[in-house]
């Protein structure tokens, strides 16, 4: 019997009562003997247990909450702890976080290496998966919504001749032509593919969602200015077109989703900084794995169209050698790169870049393969 005080909860008095506890098999029931009336017994879910927060220093007093019956107030705390251990209790998982740092650190580990795998591909592979059930017509309108928008911002219209425009489009319908079935990410998805124009923007290339993909006439200017045929621009046509064929815009978007609808669950709640951050982190690792899908997608395509990729890859390296030249030296009297130097690769900036690095890029581009293309 362990002594204790009954706050009967109908009185500002408490009782001196005997508690026994008994081992029943879903735990520990509580049996109260109140002086002058029949024990009452409570079982195991009935009971707000007191829990124990430091294995070598015991609480001075607890307290266990008996519902509508009101509360005990222990006084004798190892007593407490004998009776409960004699009627077969086990702490909890949470209970032995709270007085072992050893399965506090184990636990944490845990939970930071499931977040992690979840985050690294849980959510890719979940995505990739719920992307199947976005409907075509919402990308599109997305794609149109979002084209209207630059075109009232930062893109002008295309100064590229009828003519030139005619010719590049051409060659974009004879790539798509020659896109073999085994190329196709989602059974059943087929956009609408068209090819725009714009100015505007400097040399570039990108994807909408839906089946638009916009060049730029700097993009083709530079081309021309390296003595790059249109084949350094069709392997960049390709390239967007793996965007839109495995559906990236639209997996990154269910991504960013996903991960914050699993961080919700996981920490109960997404502050302002961990939702931003999960939208960073999203747009940096999963571009990057985007970008690699793209481009061996363009390598199998400009493959089954008898098409070289090497030209794509020069276009690249010249895109990068005119960034390089553009880029302020951070060391003082250091000559500006010429553009026979090999073009460099900045540490932090390759990492925080949406897409891999572009030297790695193009090197497999010219060389026709890539290590992560399977």
């Amino acid at each position: 019997m362990v002594l204790a005080h009954w706050f009967d909860g109908r009185s500002s008095r408490p009782r001196a009562v005997q508690v026994r506890l008994l081992p029943a098999p879903d735990g520990p029931a509580l049996e109260l003997h109140v002086p002058g009336a029949p024990p009452r017994r409570f079982a195991h879910r009935d009971v707000t247990w007191p829990e124990s927060w430091n294995a070598r220093r015991p609480q001075p007093k607890l307290v266990a909450d008996l519902g509508d019956d009101g509360s005990l107030e222990i006084d004798d705390p190892a007593a407490w702890q004998a009776a409960l251990d004699a009627a077969g209790h086990r702490p909890g998982l949470a209970q032995r976080m709270q007085t072992r740092w050893g399965v506090f650190a184990v636990v944490l580990v845990l939970a930071v290496a499931g977040l992690f795998a979840f985050y690294r591909h849980g959510t890719p592979w979940l995505a990739a998966q719920l992307t199947r059930h976005v409907p075509l017509a919402w990308e599109v309108a997305l794609a149109q919504s979002a084209l209207a928008q630059m075109d009232a911002g930062t893109l002008k219209p295309t100064t590229l001749t009828p003519a030139r425009q005619a010719a590049l489009r051409a060659r974009f319908d004879a790539l798509l032509a020659a896109s073999p079935a085994a190329l196709q990410r989602y059974g059943g998805y087929a956009p609408h593919f068209t090819l725009a124009f714009r100015s505007g923007l400097g040399p570039n290339a990108f994807a909408l969602p839906g089946g638009t993909v916009v060049m730029t006439d700097a993009l083709v200017e530079t081309a021309r200015a390296q003595r790059l045929d249109d084949d350094a621009l069709v392997g960049v046509l390709a390239h967007e077109i793996g965007h839109v064929a495995h559906r990236h815009t639209t997996r990154m978007l269910v991504e960013q989703g996903v991960l914050q609808v699993g961080l919700g669950l996981a920490l109960g709640d997404v502050s302002g900084l961990v939702a931003t951050g999960s939208s960073l982190l999203t747009g940096l690792a999963y571009s990057r794995s985007h970008e690699r899908e793209a481009d061996c997608h363009a390598l199998a395509l400009m493959r089954h169209a008898g098409l070289p990729t090497a030209p794509m890859g020069d276009l690249l390296l010249a895109m990068l050698r005119d960034e390089d030249s553009a880029t302020p030296s951070p060391q003082a009297g250091k000559a500006p790169s010429t553009p026979e130097d090999p073009p460099q690769s900045h540490g932090l900036w390759t990492l925080l870049s949406t897409h891999p690095d572009t030297l790695e890029r193009a090197t497999a581009l010219r060389a026709g393969r890539a290590p992560y293309c399977s």
